[in-house]
């Protein structure tokens, strides 16, 4: 069976990991929420090898990014395990740190908000949030490919769609969550990084 393949993963995973190298410089086990395809966890675990990176997924994308982990045989790297937020439990209770990439779009509202509330309750003083993808401030899209986006995510779920900065800042300081960084990236995306609380 083919390995799951993303090109937009192949393009923006060196300016995402410019961003963690500082994000998790101190940082020791991190969990992925969200892993996709895969791709991403193997180039950040590669290249931040302090790390034990821990990806997670709903149960259909278990395999394939599994497929990615073992052929790259990282021992920084683990199996990845189940996590839908809609879940009662969590895994990966011992993560500093919480990376998810082009996720808030996909999910409902109730979704994100379970989400923030998760991270800002589990991840300990000092633990480290990082989202990646597009966002819109202050009511205004970045670019118009980001509003047509937008639409398409829409039309095919009116639950999901491009947040509001504001909004999610605003949800993750109620959670326990300080705004760090917020840095352009190409393609019209975004990395946020939030810190908890001591």
């Amino acid at each position: 069976m083919n390995k799951p393949y993303s090109e937009a993963c192949e393009r923006n995973k060196d300016p995402i990991l410019s961003v963690l190298r500082g994000a998790f410089a101190d940082r020791k086990h991190v969990l992925e929420i969200g892993s996709g395809t895969g791709q991403h966890a193997v180039h950040f675990a590669r290249h931040l090898p302090h790390l034990i990176w821990q990806t997670s997924d709903v149960e259909p994308n278990l395999s394939g990014i599994s497929q990615w982990i073992d052929d790259a045989a990282l021992e920084n790297l683990p199996a990845p395990v189940v996590l839908d937020v809609n879940d009662a439990g969590w895994p990966c209770a011992e993560a500093d740190a919480v990376f998810t990439a082009n996720t808030l779009h996909i999910m409902s509202w109730p979704e994100v908000e379970r989400l923030l509330e998760r991270v800002g309750g589990s991840l300990p003083a000092g633990g480290v949030l990082v989202v990646y993808g597009p966002f819109k401030y202050g009511g205004v899209h970045t670019a118009e490919s980001n509003a047509r986006f937008d639409l398409m995510l829409r039309d095919r779920d009116p639950r999901s769609g491009v947040r509001d900065f504001e909004a999610v800042d605003a949800l993750a300081q109620a959670n326990g969550l300080r705004l760090v960084r917020d840095e352009a990236m190409p393609a019209n995306n975004r990395t946020v990084v939030w810190a908890r609380e001591a």
